[in-house]
């Protein structure tokens, strides 16, 4: 079952303007270990939510949190870009 981990307070805007909201969530695997990915919700509501697939591999919770805590704005903005891929 997924957790949400993180939710970043600046928005990523689109091109035109549109913006989304980043959260990171997390989930135990069978090994124990956790992965995190990014989800990206349109603020307006008018697009569908955009999810990356894993984007990294941690032994345990509390170590997805630490590598949410270190990402920056440019990481978020190319996980966006694989998101929209994703959804495409």
């Amino acid at each position: 079952m997924s957790e949400l981990i993180h939710t970043f307070s600046m928005p990523v805007r689109t091109s035109d303007g549109e913006r989304f909201v980043a959260h990171v969530f997390g989930a135990e695997r069978t090994d124990g270990t956790w992965e995190g990915w990014l989800e990206f919700v349109p603020v307006a509501g008018t697009r569908p939510i955009l999810r990356t697939e894993r984007e990294t591999t941690q032994p345990n919770r509390g170590a997805v949190a630490y590598w949410a805590d270190g990402l920056e704005p440019v990481y978020l903005e190319g996980a966006f870009n694989r998101a929209q891929v994703v959804a495409g």
